[in-house]
């Protein structure tokens, strides 16, 4: 059970307001000797009593102040064989007069459970003593104090006579303990300095008294003093820079001052200050990373936060636990040295200023046993598929074990240094592989196997998010708009609206801000999920289009709706009253106002994903927590001319009470602002109760609250919620759902309900919006969640892979437990539907739960899918045999093989070999060529990549591709495949270039007919040429250049190989060496053209083999069959951004 926030956390002033005792002071005058008292005997006969410890709080499942704990903070304190235990409240009220369940023993420590007390009670915050055994513990009187002081400041003025003191601290905590009357205080006299004699002179006026100033009585300096966004900073304080600052006046209410005295020489700095005032909340930039030691090591873990006023103090906690300042004696680094075992876990920093906290994402300590094994040596389970013609009668599948090493941290040579980022990462990866041989038909597939795992370097990839920002109504592009990352601009997007931005290294919250420059579309901010382990995620932004202006009178009252559904009354209303608008600089303005303002609804459902953050917002102790909304909007206000923007001060905003659903919302109802520095959401002011009449026969509450209009135009009406779960995601590559083909980098959404008065299930609205990304465990989406009622919260989950949206498992006709992934009875509690559960013709890719929180003693809702937000760790640790949502591709009539296992959604996983099919993984080539295939059959083509040129590869295998063509509508006889090959160039040493050996071989009856002119002329030009003697087939040394479709190849390079082949996949469709189409055309852009035939009726091609060998493949309720594709009906979906290419049926097959 992980421990829950130390009490010790209170060393902050004010943090818990936790009582402290200050220890005794016994002083002796100045030039007294100091007498040690005898120490008395204990009040115990029997033993001594330890001090009082209390390192946890009754959060979350109770308070827990075990003996294992307390000893790894308190080792030498505590005896090792206490003899009695005695528990007592902060409060000083003994446990056994509390009337609550508590469990105590002197060997274990004590412990109370939150689940034993009565109904709506919580566990009390206890603090412990042990009995121990006379002689076991320190009794000498330097034990039990701290060391002396330093000597104070003499308190003497210039010339005169002072005393100085110093003290120590009794560490003993009773106040009655006998060896605490020793002296803690005593001083000495000391002599002030010498009196400096002035030297100063005044050009103007004269020398003030203290000599540190010029005075000219007769002068008095005017002044005013206004915020950034020029409204008047009341109550400012005026200083005169100096050492220290000397307080000169206070500005009033408009930020008007006046200083008498001040002379106008130009020699004098004046200094503001505004009580309270911060600019900026405190934002973390650099988060500690995770590590991995081994025993009697050190560490270094690094934070760092921004704002205004800058933050200066940082706490560090491990395991949830205050570590002593004192003892560690950290600032915003903290060093651990010779580590233990016992310092294994999460460690995480706190730092605050006057505007709020901050907390740090938690990195992980791992500690590894002087002689254990950095990495378990032996590799995990890892199937891949083999090829259609490639069956193991062995094992009775087309699946083969070639074992995987999870790349997890472990502790490699380290230099001495302590640092904050590790010179070189260290990550457990493949250090053996075996080379074994597949028999197959007609031919020997070879197959490279993990057979062990070890510490190594860490492969390096870049991580990166891309994608397209649209208008959400029209999905008009955001041409050409600027992309924002802080105050940083990272890129722009196209003309297309697509983006691409590497994401910064030890980047933990990506906040990218997409400003439209013509003004269309409101600036949009979005926390962008994206994979850590490196590649490319996909995201589509939708951008919400501005209101058009509308003209207000600035000397005149005005009203502005909130919310135009249609058939509904709005939201809520804002009231902007007369002469409330000024300049940037302050002056009042007067005149038409241009007022466009805009309003994100959230009683339309399809509006969830316009939806601006990630609606999260950071609380007094710097945890993040998330805003439930009941709308957003934007607001621009301008001068008539629309070119200068104008603020506005005591706008006030009504909320129609009869919108909020939860009565238990009114109360937490707040106004905030979106920061797009760091994506999070900050509290403007808050909202109370005001009955007013709303036309002629009704009156209704409504909620009134009052803000400004400064610097920042996005605002939200939001309640922080506290009921949360985490929903446990998995995507798959095809309805088998084997471990080995999970997706990772799918984006999982997260839509969450707002219920209705009395828990509807036809809930009207949403509330939040959550994303997050497939890693090789799957996701965890956080979502609204309720133990008490399970209908209270609902939420549609959908997921999408570079644009593509992925299929859910089917509910009906027949609801599947073992397909949806989630046992019964819970799965009926959490009521799945996919989205066609009534309508076959709607779409099949997102399903609909309640989010029934799991009940504490129900064993079979412990194993997810829903977990407690408390438990994301247990969530994202699941082991795949745990229950969890699906998804799956619909994949095309494609098949990768590599004889290297590679997955290309986890580019961390690369391992270094020179048959390795991408020699890089921060660098990704993907080659395509296209074949035209004549003939009434859609046929399956092949290509075989080979070693060619290199010595160290040459006649072995790289990989095999399978595609099949798709047909063309308008010719019957004609098919045309875009296929992949390996691109020739160097191998992963960099040192020597290989001109892959290519053969294209489609699969039937075929010869070929021709070859396209400018490719063959390349590769006669560009020796050593390839041996073609079999027309069969095609044979050729991949080119080395990045030839296009005049040559009918198509190249293209990018960090992320998914990205570089869908680019590559839809200039082959298009034929063209620039754009993209997911429509095949047949006649442009070919490398090469074949003739197929039909066999004669006796005789049978590979795949009506296939599939007339029914004990190859046994029954299964799934579409997809290994290595088969059914007849196409109508349009079939490729991978890409869901745009369908078209394929006709086939008859007679």
């Amino acid at each position: 059970m992980p421990l829950g926030r130390s009490s010790g956390e209170t060393q902050k002033a004010g943090v818990l307001g936790e009582r402290v005792l200050k220890q005794a002071v016994s002083r002796i005058p100045p030039g007294q000797k100091r007498q040690a008292l005898p120490a008395k005997s204990s009040p115990d006969s029997h033993g001594t009593w330890t001090a009082w410890f209390n390192i946890d709080h009754p959060g979350g499942n109770g308070d827990y102040e075990r003996m294992d704990a307390i000893r790894f903070y308190y080792r030498e304190r505590v005896c090792p064989q206490p003899l009695q235990i005695e528990a007592r409240t902060t409060d000083w009220i003994p446990a056994a007069d509390t009337g609550q369940v508590v469990h105590a023993s002197p060997r274990e420590g004590f412990w109370c459970l939150n689940k034993k007390q009565p109904a709506g009670e919580m566990c009390l915050n206890y603090a412990v003593r042990f009995l121990c055994p006379a002689g076991s513990l320190p009794q000498d009187a330097k034990m039990l104090w701290s060391s002396w002081s330093r000597w104070s400041e003499c308190s003497a003025k210039c010339d005169e006579t002072g005393t100085q003191t110093r003290s120590r601290t009794c560490l003993a905590e009773s106040l009655w303990d006998p060896r605490c009357e020793e002296v803690s205080e005593e001083g000495r006299r000391c002599s002030g300095p010498p009196c400096p004699v002035c030297n100063m002179t005044c050009s103007m006026g004269r020398v003030n008294a203290e000599c540190d100033a010029c005075m000219c009585e007769e002068h008095l300096l005017h002044g005013k003093v206004s915020l950034q966004d020029g409204a008047p900073a009341a109550g400012t304080a005026v200083y005169r820079q100096d050492q220290p600052a000397k307080l000169l006046t206070v500005a009033d209410d408009e930020g008007v001052f006046q200083v008498p005295g001040i002379c106008p020489d130009g020699k004098t700095i004046l200094l503001i200050r505004k009580p309270k005032y911060a600019t900026a909340l405190p934002y973390m930039m650099t988060h500690p990373e995770s590590k991995a030691r081994k025993e009697g090591q050190s560490v270094s873990f690094c934070c760092q936060a921004v704002g205004d006023p800058e933050p200066a103090q940082y706490y560090w906690f491990h395991n949830e636990t205050l570590l002593d300042p004192m003892l560690y004696k950290y600032k915003n680094n903290l060093v651990l040295k010779n580590l233990n075992v016992d310092h294994a876990g999460q460690y995480f920093c706190k730092t605050s200023n006057d505007a709020g906290s901050v907390k740090s994402h938690a990195a992980t300590l791992s500690v590894i046993a002087k002689n254990g094994a950095p990495c378990d040596p032996k590799p995990e389970s890892n199937l891949v598929q083999l090829p259609h013609d490639c069956f193991q009668n062995s094992t009775g599948s087309f699946h083969y074990e070639v074992g995987r090493c999870p790349s997890r941290p472990c502790p490699g040579m380290q230099d001495k240094g302590l640092r904050c980022k590790d010179t070189v990462a260290y990550c457990c990866g493949v250090s053996k592989m075996e080379t074994r041989e597949i028999a197959c038909i007609g031919y020997t597939l070879p197959i490279k196997v993990a057979v062990e795992c070890g510490c190594q370097k860490c492969t390096k990839a870049k991580v990166i998010v891309r994608g397209r920002a649209v208008a959400s109504d029209t999905e008009e592009p955001l041409r050409f708009g600027h992309i924002y990352l802080g105050n940083n601009r990272v890129g722009m997007t196209g003309y297309r609206g697509t983006f691409s931005v590497q994401v910064p290294p030890n980047t933990e919250r990506l906040v990218l801000t997409f400003v439209d420059r013509l003004n269309k579309f409101v600036n949009t901010t979005k926390v962008l999920p994206f994979n850590k382990n490196g590649g490319a995620v996909y995201h589509e932004i939708k951008m919400l289009r501005k209101k058009p202006p509308i003209i207000l009178d600035s000397t005149q009252t005005s009203e502005i709706p909130l919310g135009d559904l249609e058939g509904e009354d709005p939201i809520a209303q804002l009231e902007i009253p007369p002469n409330t608008f000024y300049r940037q600089n302050g002056q009042p303005y007067v005149g038409k106002v241009k007022a466009s303002v805009t309003f994100l609804d959230p009683r339309n459902i399809s509006s969830a994903p316009i939806a601006q953050s990630d609606l999260n917002f950071v609380d007094d102790q710097g945890d993040m927590l998330p805003l439930r909304t009941y709308g957003m909007f934007s607001m621009d206000f301008t001068d008539e001319t629309a070119t200068e923007p104008l603020n506005a001060g005591n706008v006030k905003v009504h909320l129609d009470s009869s919108q909020v659903s939860m009565p238990e919302h009114l109360a937490g109802m707040k106004l905030w602002s979106l920061n797009p520095q760091t994506g999070l959401w900050e509290e403007e002011g808050d909202f109370h109760l005001d009955k007013s009449r709303r036309g002629k026969r009704e009156e209704r509450t409504f909620l009134v609250g009052n803000m400004e209009i400064r610097e920042r135009r996005l605002f939200n009406l939001d309640v922080p919620e506290s009921r949360r779960c985490y929903i446990k995601v998995r995507t798959y590559r095809s309805e088998r759902y084997l471990p080995s083909e999970q997706v990772s980098g799918v984006v999982v959404s997260v839509i969450n309900l707002e219920p209705t008065p009395g828990y509807s299930s036809n809930p009207r609205a949403w509330g939040r919006f959550d994303s997050a990304v497939t890693g090789s465990s799957g996701a965890c989406v956080p979502a609204f969640c309720d133990d008490q009622n399970p209908d209270a919260y609902s939420a549609y989950i959908m997921a999408s892979l570079v644009g593509e949206e992925l299929e859910a498992v089917p509910s009906s006709p027949r609801l599947n437990p073992a397909a949806v992934g989630v046992p019964q009875p819970y799965l009926s509690k959490l009521k799945y539907q996919r989205t066609d559960h009534y309508d076959r013709q709607v779409k099949k890719t997102a399903f609909r739960i309640s989010v029934a929180k799991p009940t504490p003693n129900a064993a079979e809702e412990s194993n997810g899918p829903i977990y407690p937000y408390e438990k994301l760790q247990e969530c994202e640790a699941a082991p795949y045999m745990a229950a969890h949502f699906r998804f799956y591709r619909v994949e095309g009539d494609r098949y990768d093989y590599n004889t290297v296992p590679f997955n290309e959604d986890d580019p961390v996983n690369w391992t270094e070999d020179y048959l390795a099919w991408w020699p890089r993984p921060t660098e990704f080539r993907a080659c395509y060529i296209k074949v035209k295939i004549s003939g009434p059959l859609e046929v399956n083509v092949r290509s075989r990549n080979m070693g060619g040129t290199h010595p160290r590869t040459s006649g072995k295998l790289y990989g095999i591709r399978d595609v099949r063509s798709i047909r063309d509508l308008d010719q019957p006889n004609l098919s045309t495949a875009c296929l992949e090959f390996k691109c020739s160039g160097m191998l992963y040493d960099q040192e020597r270039i290989d001109r892959t050996m290519v053969k294209i071989i489609p699969q039937g009856n075929c010869y070929r007919e021709s070859v396209n002119g400018m490719l063959h002329e390349y590769l006669v030009n560009h020796l050593p040429v390839a041996v073609n003697n079999d027309s069969s087939q095609y044979t050729m040394l991949a080119p080395l250049d990045p030839l296009g479709h005049n040559y009918g190849i198509y190249t293209v390079t990018d960090q992320d190989p998914r990205t570089a082949k869908e680019i590559a996949l839809g200039r082959c469709f298009d034929g063209t060496s620039d754009g993209s189409s997911r429509i095949m055309k047949s006649n442009v852009g070919i490398a090469l053209t074949f003739i197929c035939q039909e066999k004669e009726v006796q005789q049978q091609n590979l795949f009506e083999s296939l599939r007339n060998a029914p004990g190859r493949f046994p029954a299964s309720p799934l579409r997809e069959r290994i290595g088969l594709r059914r007849p196409s009906r109508g349009r079939v979906r490729i991978r890409g951004q869901g745009v369908p290419f078209v394929r006709t049926p086939q008859k007679g097959r």
